[in-house]
């Protein structure tokens, strides 16, 4: 009984987005709601329900304030002169563009914090997305990939999980795998190609007007004005600049065309690519801090080491990074009241969906269905499959990584299922391998809180992102357990 309600209770979520019948956060908080009481949770659905939002509480923190963070940081133009680089290197070409964010997350992902990965690679990347035409669905796809498949490395938290479960030795469960890791990127960025080719089969090459390019001063020398003026207005393409607009797997009917990216400062209030997170090119934006460029650099470097030592609370260390930050860029009240509001639309949208996720997970554990789809799995397993159970979890932890925390995997399914195999004489680090396979796909769960954090900065439909992520994720993942089959650490 409680499989099958825990199955369609996450089959009933995925249709509702999917189909665009109700928003995320809607869907995460009715649906549970209905199957937990029809599970007979009653009143105790409201502890149930409690308990996720203390699970979820820290990161809904550290989302809240990282926003208000790289928010600065990007409104201040700290990241103004590593985009006119990426410009330069990306040339008329959106498939640069698109291969370049892939490589971009795989670096940020080093850092093992899918968050801090999405928000600077959107920060980098978003607004040449939304100036030179290319869909963010794109963005998002991308980067969810890239992300996923550096999951597991052993500081990113699925490798850890596996071996703690399974009294391992985290190398033991990672090394093995690197040529998994390496296959599985180069699987992303054939991907991150394939997309950048189609996006340049539709808008065609981009003419890059040189002003983009000019820091600030050069820009109103060219200008011919004192500070105040405004340099002409250029050419402005429309049509793929929506969150949403454009075509992440084919050409529209419009036919290949020469656009013009807009002169800096042409800017337009109504134009997402000059929204709160994406008017980061425009060299005449008030919220400028040229002369504190090396003190928020030196902010932001030290914010990322010790994110890195882990020797802080990561939502503590963004509270005092994010005070910091307005602070110091912005003295007066009334400043730092505006900065926080450029970017409450974010922090509204995130912050609700990490929230609304908590009753998912908070009535998901509750009410015993995760032990129970555990169990039902392990004794599902018919005995001829015995010998191939390294095989089994790796497939298996594509869905279920999905459909259920990695807390709730890596400790509930993997060591029952790892019990079942030793019977048939495979180790348990091969079924830890196994089971980290799966970590592309599950990084694009709305059940992370990170990916949503990603649309939500990126302006994209959790829906239009899974349409054009899902079967890649599952492809990224076949392809490493693939690998790990073939070279020996994974056994057939």
């Amino acid at each position: 009984m409680l499989v099958a309600l825990g199955l369609g209770m996450v089959a009933t979520f995925m249709f509702l987005i999917i189909t665009k019948r109700a928003t995320p956060v809607v869907a995460l908080i009715l649906v549970p709601v209905a199957f937990g009481l029809f599970a007979g949770a009653g009143l105790d659905i409201s502890d149930m329900i409690i308990d996720g939002v203390e699970d979820l509480a820290p990161t809904a923190a550290m989302l809240f304030f990282a926003i208000i963070f790289f928010g600065i940081m990007i409104d201040v133009g700290l990241f103004d002169p590593i985009i006119r680089v990426i410009v330069r290197a990306v040339g008329k070409d959106p498939a640069r563009l698109v291969v370049g964010t892939a490589v971009l997350a795989m670096l940020i992902s080093l850092d093992g914090d899918g968050s801090t990965t999405f928000i600077v690679t959107t920060a980098a990347m978003l607004p040449l997305y939304l100036k030179l035409g290319v869909s963010p669905v794109v963005l998002t796809v991308v980067a969810g990939l890239a992300n996923g498949t550096m999951n597991i490395l052993p500081w990113g938290g699925p490798t850890a999980r596996a071996a703690s479960a399974l009294g391992l030795d985290t190398n033991s469960v990672f090394l093995p795998m690197v040529p998994a890791l390496a296959a599985g990127l180069v699987v992303v960025l054939l991907f991150a190609f394939h997309l950048g080719v189609l996006e340049r089969r539709r808008i065609g090459q981009i003419e890059i007007k040189e002003s983009l390019l000019m820091p600030r001063d050069e820009v109103l020398v060219a200008a011919g004005g004192s500070g105040t003026d405004v340099p002409p207005r250029s050419r402005r393409f429309g049509g793929s600049s929506s969150a949403t607009g454009g075509s992440a797997d084919g050409p529209d009917n419009s036919g290949p065309s020469t656009r013009d990216l807009p002169a800096a400062g042409d800017a337009n209030d109504d134009d997402p690519a000059t929204s709160a997170f994406t008017g980061i090119l425009d060299p005449n934006r008030k919220t400028l801090r040229p002369k504190l460029f090396w003190v928020n650099a030196g902010l932001t470097i030290g914010l990322l080491a010790v994110l890195g030592l882990d020797i802080v609370s990561i939502p503590v260390l963004f509270m005092i990074a994010a005070g910091i930050a307005l602070a110091v860029n912005f003295p007066h009240l009334k400043d730092q009241q505006e900065a926080i509001t450029r970017h409450s639309s974010s922090i509204v949208s995130v912050v609700a969906m990490v929230l609304a996720a908590a009753v998912l997970t908070g009535v998901f554990s509750g009410t015993g269905m995760v032990d129970a789809i555990a169990q039902w799995l392990a004794s599902g397993i018919p005995d001829w499959m015995g010998p191939h159970m390294a095989v089994v979890i790796g497939v298996l932890s594509i869905p279920l990584t999905f459909l259920m925390s990695n807390d709730a995997f890596y400790f509930g399914v993997l060591p029952v299922l790892s019990e079942t195999a030793t019977r048939y004489g495979i180790d348990p680090a091969e079924m830890a391998r196994a089971s980290i396979t799966g970590q592309p796909f599950h990084m694009q769960s709305p059940l992370v809180p990170a990916i949503l954090l990603l649309v939500a900065l990126a302006g994209v439909g959790l829906a239009d992102h899974h349409k054009k992520v899902l079967w890649r994720a599952a492809a990224v993942s076949l392809v490493m357990l693939g690998v790990g089959c073939l070279i020996g650490a994974i056994p057939f």
